[in-house]
């Protein structure tokens, strides 16, 4: 599958894209029903909310199941599902390959006990030696602003921003004066389960904590131009899958 000239136009100039009905509901249902599992029993590797927050504590409110594409046939599955892959070379003009380092995760957000996601640039995972990375997001339930919707920041992947910008964990900060301004022109639309997201490494972006009554639960990986190499030693330098 291919996208339009016009999809292709706006992930360019906005920096995300949403794709509806993209994934079957049974696929979605399947690796749910997976990913609950994992979820239930706290399977390592996780990444807490205690964790996310830096706050000192003896329990572990997951946030998200690390490196899942190694985890499930069905998660790695869909990280190499054929029909996307089309798209992802459009917008990258090279062939897509899958990094595992990081957004390698299934992401939840559990009704009371899940924190706010701060603005940020997902850039400040990687270490390749450009930006040309997009991810893919997978709505595997029905998401809206109450139980932690993403929202983004149109054209922020194109912005240069000075250090002032961004705390010492590389998050876009709320109160500076030159971001609230920006902030202010944040767009959210609601996702059903099997529509798909993708959005640039550089497009600032945030998730309110949930306060609805279910816990909500996502997919998300990431891709790199082929062209893009990870630089040696860092943690981007791990296992990958070239999706020609």
């Amino acid at each position: 599958m291919e996208l339009t000239q016009e999809q292709l136009n706006e992930f360019n100039k906005n920096g995300f894209l949403v794709i509806k009905n993209f994934a079957e509901k049974k696929l979605c249902n399947d690796i749910l029903a997976k990913a609950k599992v994992h979820l239930k029993n706290k399977q390592a590797p996780i990444e807490s909310e205690q964790e996310y927050v830096k706050i000192n504590s003896d329990e572990q409110t997951v946030r998200r199941l690390k490196q899942v594409y190694d985890r499930e046939e069905i998660f790695k599955d869909w990280m190499i599902n054929k029909k996307i892959r089309p798209m992802l070379r459009q917008i990258l003009n090279d062939t897509p390959v899958l990094t595992l380092a990081h957004h390698n995760s299934i992401m939840t957000k559990i009704p009371n006990d899940s924190t706010r996601t701060f603005w940020h640039q997902d850039r400040r995972y990687w270490h390749f030696e450009n930006d040309n990375l997009v991810s893919v997001w997978l709505s595997l339930e029905d998401e809206f602003l109450n139980n932690g919707l993403l929202e983004f920041i149109p054209k922020s992947h194109k912005i240069k921003f000075s250090e002032k910008s961004f705390d010492k964990d590389f998050n876009f900060i709320d109160n500076y004066k030159e971001n609230k301004k920006l902030i202010l022109s944040k767009v959210h639309q609601n996702l059903e389960k099997g529509d798909i997201v993708l959005f640039h490494c550089k497009t600032l972006h945030h998730a309110n904590k949930n306060i609805s009554e279910k816990t909500k639960i996502s997919f998300v990986y990431t891709v790199r131009a082929m062209s893009n190499k990870p630089l040696k030693n860092t943690r981007s330098d791990f296992k990958e899958v070239i999706l020609d």
